[in-house]
């Protein structure tokens, strides 16, 4: 098997199997990526992510794209993408092309309800794992919580914080040298 086709397959799968957006993927994209196929390390899945996070656009595409890119260049980034962007666009479709029929069934309804609490988690899980790979020590682990209230409770921008944060270390490196 051509390593396009691994990778076209390992995304697709990754989005097709995965509810909630981008933050769920991580945990699987993690499992295929870093611990299965080893193509990443830990660490440069985590330096990916940042700048997945960083990037205009979809994290789980970002992330897709980034990963094909260290892996195959150019190429590998676009199979990347478009193998995690496709399950998704054929949902869409299926969903407009059936949603009038569907929208007012109770049963869907409470599907739903059952489904929301479980993607909650799904976007929680992979946070106490990258929490635990952070390094985090007694000079930097009032960092993540500063942020979260910065974003939830004063709608500070996370781009501030990314850059503030980024600056922040880039200073605190060059002091600590």
């Amino acid at each position: 098997m051509s390593i396009y086709t691994e990778l076209f397959l390992t995304f697709a799968k990754i989005g097709s199997f995965t509810f909630g957006g981008g933050y769920a993927m991580i945990q699987m994209m993690e499992k295929e990526v870093v611990d299965k196929k080893q193509w990443l390390s830990h660490e440069e899945f985590m330096d990916t992510m940042i700048v997945a996070q960083s990037t205009p656009g979809l994290f789980a595409i970002d992330m897709a794209s980034h990963i094909g890119l260290k892996i195959k260049g150019v190429a590998g980034g676009v199979v990347g993408a478009l193998a995690v962007a496709i399950p998704s666009i054929i949902a869409i479709l299926l969903i407009a092309i059936f949603f009038q029929e569907f929208k007012d069934n109770i049963y869907v309804e409470k599907i739903f309800m059952g489904v929301r609490p479980c993607v909650v988690a799904l976007i929680l899980a992979p946070c106490f794992g990258m929490a635990k790979k952070a390094k985090f020590n007694k000079y930097n682990w009032w960092i993540p919580i500063v942020t979260a209230v910065l974003i939830s409770a004063f709608d500070v921008s996370p781009i501030w914080c990314i850059l503030v944060a980024g600056i922040g270390g880039y200073i605190y490196g060059r002091i600590k040298k």
